[in-house]
């Protein structure tokens, strides 16, 4: 069930109440305190833009492989986008680019039972017909922008929810190899060569060779050598961002 607020500080902190159970989107037209990845704020024009959270309860799945529910959740949205004619693709670990632009930015929350996941709050920001940004945002677009026409945010919003039944269900009948496999072929950059950048700013030439199940980057390094790289160990570097 979709349920629809006025404002609210953060929709993931709102999902997380026991009344919300599994399968329910939490979905606010203003959030006065909407958090993004890397401790980030993430803001919205209100009355343009989907911001909203989905409450999983995944208990099947063990914790080491949750990375599989973050494939899941990035796939359904690209699917989504799809359906309205936008090509996108995954940027490791969660976030959604057109281009070279940033559509969409995905918060995952999990709490665990024993060795598995029990309850998964999925925090998602699409930009869909906003057309103007603060210029602070580093590079940031809209469904809007990129197709040259407006949507209606309940059909999207719709859309994606259909499509991440679809995708969720592969990961309930453990259909991993398709999970891993589309969402290695939808990635960012995939095999082109660019330049990446260590916590330290030092930067390295590399290109995407995929992601190990339990989401560890692989890049192929200049040298011909293959690392494996977790969140916060290794950067993007792009233009304008």
């Amino acid at each position: 069930m979709i349920h629809r607020i006025e404002e609210t500080t953060s929709t993931n902190d709102d999902a997380r109440d026991a009344k919300y159970r599994h399968g329910d989107i939490v979905w606010a037209e203003r959030q006065t305190a909407g958090r993004g990845q890397r401790g980030h704020k993430w803001s919205s024009a209100e009355g343009l833009n989907l911001t909203f959270s989905l409450v999983l309860e995944p208990r099947f799945l063990p914790a080491g492989e949750q990375f599989l529910l973050n494939e899941a959740v990035a796939l359904a949205l690209t699917d989504t986008f799809a359906q309205f004619g936008i090509a996108a693709r995954i940027k490791w670990t969660n976030d959604i680019y057109a281009g070279d632009k940033k559509l969409v930015g995905i918060l995952i929350e999990h709490s665990y039972s024993g060795q598995t996941l029990a309850r998964t709050i999925v925090g998602i920001g699409i930009n869909v017909n906003q057309t103007e940004f603060d210029p602070a945002l580093p590079n940031p677009v809209s469904m809007a922008m990129v197709a040259g026409r407006t949507f209606d945010r309940g059909e999207v919003l719709e859309a994606f929810r259909r499509h991440i039944g679809i995708r969720y269900a592969q990961l309930e009948l453990d259909e991993r190899e398709t999970l891993q496999r589309d969402y290695r072929e939808r990635m960012y950059r995939l095999g082109e060569r660019h330049t990446f950048r260590y916590p330290d700013g030092t930067p390295t030439e590399a290109s995407i060779e995929g992601v190990r199940p339990t989401g560890e980057l692989l890049l192929r390094h200049a040298d011909g050598t293959l690392r494996e790289y977790l969140f916060k160990e290794i950067e993007f570097v792009i233009a304008g961002k």
